[in-house]
């Protein structure tokens, strides 16, 4: 026990008292190994040779993928250093779409490289002044090497898209996801003025069934997993659509749910369905006069949005109908049509409603498409895909990979430059840096040899 004011000490496994250096060159010892366990993780998932990881849950659902971004977060990762690498390949995942794998494995031979400077005793604060100037010669390698890219040059915007897919689960589907999605970005910006695309107007459904190969565009937007109700004989076309959205239930008005109803006598029970048909009665003559004739119902986790009874007065009114429409595509069905979502029947008016060519509901692949929708403002549009595929694992890896290849185009939309592939970029810039180190002294010279 140490003298009554002096500080504790740290022991260590050997059961020698460590100094304060011992103890910050450990602790950044364990932090290098910490994040190197997590860039050799996802080391062997990379290139076109890389392999496709299998990774079971807590609930036995099996995913099968090679994106870093996907592997990563299925991972427990605890170590405070190893979460900020989890959080490198997120970001990079949010910024870029691509390269998660390589941001991590980069990463860990970057602090390999530090640890070998940090035994030589350089100082942690001389090797992240030296590794910033070797960031910015490398940036400068790569503005040197880059070439302009044309965005009304098609093909070479595919070849790119098709670079993001090659070593997918679905890279042999690559021909028919990358024309798509070159194409749904370019149906969303711009060419000429635009210097981002924003993804949020392209929406990817999945559904189960067929094959890749069956992955289409729709020109505005479908609602996956949703049919027209027929149950009341109601119409499962319509064209010159006018669509109004609701957000409240389509029903009798109900009690809350620890409440109850008491009725003794028939007459009652006649007044009690009486007032429900009158009250609902009401509803669909506000919605009739707005001149609305599909009806799209957002899904309540409460209750039935709609019962059977204001089902069959609207088939009568000959209005599509449409319920139990997610809340996450609604905002997206907002922006494709131009309607405003409605949270009472008083502000339903002809103001709320959006328009469509055409509204269909498409039992083959078990959803409802709304097409020929009128241009965002500034001639914005929306576009949805359909990402098909024969069964869940299939399906949930192409429409990871697909967004992949959505990001690598917008990447080239907000950069409009092209640098070599294959490692080329990588070599080139090694060469120039080694090269650099020898221009310079002090120890940035080291800092930049060994980035």
């Amino acid at each position: 026990k140490g003298a009554k004011g002096s500080s504790p000490s740290t022991v260590s496994k050997s059961g020698s008292q460590m100094t304060g250096s011992e103890k910050q060159r450990d602790t950044r010892m364990n932090n290098i190994i910490a994040a190197k366990a997590v860039s050799d993780v996802v080391r062997t998932s990379l290139g076109p040779r890389g392999m496709d990881k299998m990774i079971q849950d807590s609930n036995k659902k099996v995913l099968i993928t090679n994106d870093g971004a996907t592997i990563l977060k299925q991972m427990e990762v605890v170590h405070p250093t190893a979460r900020m690498l989890v959080e490198i390949s997120k970001s990079q995942d949010i910024e870029a779409g691509d390269g998660t794998t390589s941001v991590v494995v980069i990463a860990g031979a970057l602090l390999k490289a530090c640890q070998n400077l940090l035994d030589k005793g350089i100082h942690a604060s001389s090797i992240s002044q030296g590794l910033q100037v070797a960031l910015d010669k490398a940036l400068e390698v790569i503005d040197e090497m880059s070439i302009p890219v044309d965005l009304n040059d098609r093909d070479s915007l595919i070849q790119n898209a098709t670079t993001s897919l090659s070593s997918k689960v679905v890279s042999q589907n690559a021909d028919i996801l990358a024309p798509l999605a070159v194409d749904c970005v370019m149906k969303i910006i711009d060419k000429e003025n635009d210097t981002n695309a924003d993804l949020r107007d392209i929406f990817v459904g999945k559904v189960v069934g067929g094959t890749v190969d069956d992955t289409q565009m729709i020109d505005g937007c479908v609602l996956v997993d949703r049919k027209a109700c027929i149950s009341a004989g109601g119409p499962t076309k319509m064209e010159n659509a006018k669509i109004g959205l609701i957000q409240f239930q389509l029903s009798a008005p109900k009690t809350d749910m620890e409440s109850s109803v008491v009725v003794h006598e028939y007459t009652a029970m006649d007044r009690i369905l009486k007032e429900e048909k009158k009250y609902i009665i009401k509803m669909i003559k506000t919605i009739v006069k707005s001149g609305c004739n599909v009806l799209l119902i957002q899904k309540s986790i409460m209750r039935d949005a709609v019962n059977d009874l204001a089902l069959h007065f609207l088939a009568k009114k000959n209005i599509l109908v449409v319920k139990d429409v997610e809340r996450d595509t609604v905002d997206f069905v907002s922006r494709t049509t131009g309607l405003t979502p409605v949270a009472s029947i008083e502000q339903f008016t002809e103001e709320k409603l959006g328009t469509a060519e055409l509204v269909v509901d498409d039992r083959s692949c078990r959803s409802v498409r709304i097409t020929g929708c009128p241009p965002q403002a500034e001639g914005r549009k929306t576009v949805s895909v359909l990402v098909r595929g024969s069964n869940q694992l299939i399906v949930d890896e192409a429409e990871r990979s697909f967004h992949d290849a959505l990001c690598v185009v917008r990447s080239l939309v907000k950069k409009r430059a092209l640098v070599p592939g294959g490692a080329a970029v990588e070599m080139e810039v090694s060469q120039k840096l080694n090269l650099y180190s020898r221009e310079i002294f002090g120890i940035d010279s080291y800092c930049v040899k060994a980035y």
